[in-house]
């Protein structure tokens, strides 16, 4: 009995040595994580919301709808409008097409007097035609001519007032179809897409609620990298630097930590008095700067736990 109890006393105190060891650190503060509230862009019926809380949601998956039924019939009486501006617009074709065949005519006209004019100019050679006659010919050719040129005026201004007239109706078309274009994202965002990869972690609503522009659906974070906001004192600020390997602890049951690696990935520059978390007044009293380590979670860290930071 005498040689058990010093062993016991050599077990104890390595014991308390190891658990003071353990319980040494430089900084503590509490795990948080960027929380991103998913809120319905469109007012109207939840028609579909598959998600639960704790649920593990994908970067762009689809996991609701709201009812945009309203926006579908807009669409549709918009398109419609569209339709009737073609119908509005004048064909150019029956037109110009009458007078392009009075210049035919004009034109097998104007050829026959030419043909005519040169067998009296022959004739006239011989002295058997006058030049009274030729002058009448030359005159009707004259004025052949001018009909042409009038009919040719008319093609060109009734193609450019039919197609004024068009362009004047047609243009109607384009705010139109901006229109459509605005009722089709407006119908996009009737899906309720997951804005990133993340575990749900409140749900706001349910399937069959009337929802609003703006009004918060869910609540979905990363929680695969975990922030520990921690403090530390103006002396220890220059032991600290970015990217600096550190070692967090959490517990693990009575007098047990868990060991992770963490990195620092934000010091803050202004000095702030110490939470209220911390017990003592004259604790709270001290100035210290707040610091962001980034640490892998495996699972067991969760939002609000209490961590501690050895400095490497």
């Amino acid at each position: 009995m005498r040689r058990f109890f010093p062993l016991m006393l050599i077990i104890a105190g390595c014991w308390a040595a190891c658990n003071s060891k353990g319980n040494t650190y430089d900084a503590s503060g509490t795990f948080e994580v960027d929380e991103v509230i998913v809120s319905s862009e469109l007012a109207g019926k939840i028609l579909s919301f598959n998600l639960q809380e704790g649920d593990k949601l994908a970067k762009d998956s689809v996991i609701g709808a709201i009812d945009a039924i309203n926006l579908s019939l807009q669409k549709e009486q918009v398109e419609a409008s569209i339709e009737a501006l073609k119908e509005k617009t004048s064909d150019l074709s029956p037109q110009v097409k009458l007078l392009q065949d009075q210049l035919t005519v004009q034109q097998s006209q104007l050829d026959n007097q030419l043909y005519e004019r040169k067998r009296i100019e022959n004739l006239l050679k011989q002295d058997a035609a006058t030049g009274k006659q030729l002058d009448d010919i030359n005159a009707q050719i004259d004025v052949i001519k001018k009909q042409m040129a009038v009919t040719l005026q008319q093609i060109s201004v009734q193609r450019s007032n039919i197609g004024t007239q068009n362009r004047s109706v047609l243009s109607e078309g384009k705010p139109l179809q901006k229109r459509v274009a605005q009722l089709d994202d407006q119908i996009k965002r009737a899906e309720i897409v997951n804005p990133l990869n993340g575990t749900v972690i409140t749900k706001y609503a349910e399937a069959g609620e009337v929802t609003a522009p703006g009004k918060a659906l869910y609540k979905i974070a990363d929680l695969s990298v975990m922030t520990l906001r921690a403090y530390i004192t103006g002396n220890q600020l220059s032991l600290v630097k970015l990217n600096q390997p550190v070692t967090v602890l959490i517990d693990s049951g009575a007098h047990q930590y868990r060991q992770y690696t963490g990195n620092i990935s934000w010091i803050s520059d202004k000095a702030e008095f110490t939470p209220k978390t911390i017990q003592t007044k004259e604790e709270r009293a001290n100035l210290v700067y707040a610091i962001k380590i980034r640490v892998k979670n495996d699972g067991y860290i969760k939002i609000g736990m209490y961590g501690e930071v050895q400095f490497k």
